[in-house]
């Protein structure tokens, strides 16, 4: 099964030649002498912790809107050079990709994103969004919590596995990925179904204040156009008003969401309007097309078809004129390369007693010295892609609170994201082993 996106053409490459498709090697074998294990990756460096520090605030300090990546991701690439990994290269949609470790053998990723959200209103913001100011152990900016933290931490956390020279069972792969924000699953579709990486499981390192996630719901998007026909506004009876129509549906929407279906771990299945438009000549004129866009939330057991028709039900049943169909989206990514596709991204969930699961509360365990809460995740991620749709084994854990995501002032704990570095390293060579064993 694919994801439901089409790669269009490359017609027009835009990407920065430094950048896309370089390849930046420091040795062709992933073997580590017993003295360069014992040197830092590249001299006269800060110490481990303020290193990593140092790289969030660049990260922070450096916008990062979906498509316009370009910046960040080469910091990215050239921190990842500096820590010592071996092979760190961008792909086609602009994806940097860092590999450690014995090809051949099973693979993990680390998954984190290097785009965010706009910052919203600025009056919101009490601090300014692309400081990167530290107050104590609060790191302030946008993407601070979603996902820069997350982002620095994974690749710390195997620039230690690098540094030690750790002989791995396996390969580890860092992959910060492009545009997830609009689009979830999109980049790694690119790199799974274009790039042939294929792991054998995920950790996507996304906010959880360090606890482990095994899931979420999914989502989709629908346009629904209410119909009626113009006139002049001092005689409104000669028409018919679209936008009243509109309001008929929106409260039959909101009883429909009522009646959602539920699932015992995900939760209920939700609808809302989210936005409303009125297409008219002038506002003296009554409105012949009302435009509304409506978020839902699928929860398992839930498809697009079924979603869909919940709605085209209650149009019939309200007798109101319109049309609704999925969503699409088209975005160019700062290579140059275009994706389309429908707005449909599937719920998931890895079974909580699947090994995965077991092996990565243990390897977090002895690294924070507490067992991780599993949790679902209220906001969608790259997971619908890797478990949703290709069936990779998924989790996730970073650092961060998810409830600070796309918020004013938006912030994290530096000392999580420093335990955070700590935990990936220990994830990546428990898991590999796990992996190895299993083989």
């Amino acid at each position: 099964m694919r994801f439901p996106l089409l790669a269009l053409p490359r017609s027009a490459l835009i990407a920065p030649p430094a950048l896309l498709g370089e390849t930046l090697t420091r040795s062709s074998a992933m073997t580590f002498s017993a003295d360069s294990a014992r040197q830092p990756a590249s001299a006269g460096r800060p110490p481990r912790d303020a290193a990593c520090v140092d790289f969030l605030r660049r990260l922070v300090r450096t916008p990062s809107l979906s498509g316009q990546e370009a910046a960040v991701a080469r910091h990215v690439a050239a921190e990842m050079h500096d820590l010592g990994f071996p092979s760190v290269r961008v792909d086609r949609i602009g994806n940097v990709i860092g590999r450690y470790g014995r090809p051949g053998g099973p693979i993990l990723l680390l998954n984190a994103h290097m785009d965010t959200v706009d910052i919203g209103d600025p009056n919101a913001w009490t601090r300014d969004p692309f400081g990167a100011e530290v107050e104590g152990d609060i790191l302030f900016g946008r993407g601070s919590a979603d996902m820069k933290g997350g982002l620095a931490a994974i690749i710390h956390g195997v620039g230690q596995i690098v540094r030690q020279g750790v002989d791995l069972p396996g390969e580890v792969i860092v992959a910060a990925v492009v545009q997830e924000e609009p689009t979830e699953g999109m980049a790694m579709r690119v790199l799974v179904e274009e790039e042939g990486i294929r792991p054998d499981c995920v950790i996507l390192a996304e906010p959880t204040d360090l606890h482990l996630a095994r899931g979420q719901r999914g989502r989709m998007e629908m346009h629904l156009s209410t119909f009626g026909r113009s006139c002049h506004a001092s005689a409104p009876e000669r028409g018919e008003n679209a936008l009243y129509g509109a309001a008929r549906l929106i409260f039959g929407l909101e009883m429909l969401n009522a009646g959602l279906m539920t699932d015992p771990v995900l939760g209920k299945g939700t609808l809302a309007v989210t936005q409303l438009r009125t297409l008219s000549g002038s506002r003296n004129v009554i409105p012949d097309r009302c435009d509304l866009i409506i978020d839902r939330r699928l929860t398992l057991g839930e498809t697009a078809t079924r979603a869909l028709a919940e709605v085209e039900a209650v149009m019939q049943r309200e007798g109101v004129r319109g049309a609704v169909q999925i969503g699409a989206y088209r975005s160019l990514s700062y290579t140059g390369y275009e994706t389309a596709g429908p707005e449909v991204y599937p719920a998931w969930l890895l079974p909580e007693e699947h090994p995965l699961i077991g092996g990565a509360a243990r390897a977090i365990e002895a690294a924070l010295g507490r067992r991780p809460n599993v949790i679902i995740w209220p906001f969608s991620t790259d997971g619908v892609y890797t478990m949703g749709v290709a069936g990779i084994p998924t989790i996730g854990f970073g650092p961060g609170d998810p409830a600070r995501a796309h918020t004013a002032d938006e912030s994290i704990s530096l000392s999580a994201v420093q335990r955070a570095a700590d935990a990936y390293a220990r994830l990546v060579i428990a898991l590999l082993r796990q992996l190895a064993r299993r083989s």
